[in-house]
């Protein structure tokens, strides 16, 4: 990986385990907006502690090379599961916004760690045609 790809990518994964350790740890506290919205997409309060471990295991996992592509291909259903949530109430794109952004990124940060998710899968990076 180039230098400048190597940079990018360290700055993405900050970023983006900074916003997920944020978000996660509002709903592992049980920040009132939190409760709030998850109330209002008709989840149960169990599901928002559950989502907020996701989301801060995810962001640490992000933060370990080797790792990372583990918590995105756990955030990108994840934030999936957000955009249809917000859908299901017909929040407007302002609401929805941060989750498309973060599952954008979350994507992208896949996608710039494909050469360790390959080496994730049987038979390694070997098995995995370019």
């Amino acid at each position: 990986m180039s230098k400048g790809k190597t940079i990018g990518t360290w700055i993405l994964s900050g970023l983006l385990a900074l916003a997920f350790l944020g978000a996660g740890g509002a709903k592992l506290s049980g920040a009132p907006e939190m409760i709030q919205n998850f109330e209002g997409f008709g989840l149960p309060i169990w599901f928002m502690y559950l989502t907020g471990a996701i989301e801060v295991a995810a962001a640490a996992l992000l933060l370990i090379p080797k790792l990372a592509p583990i918590g995105a291909g756990l955030l990108i259903p994840t934030m999936i599961g957000a955009v249809l949530a917000h859908l299901s109430v017909a929040h407007p794109i302002g609401q929805m916004a941060p989750s498309i952004v973060l599952g954008l990124l979350t994507t992208g940060l896949l996608y710039l760690r494909r050469d360790r998710l390959k080496a994730l899968l049987p038979g390694g990076a070997e098995a995995v045609t370019a």
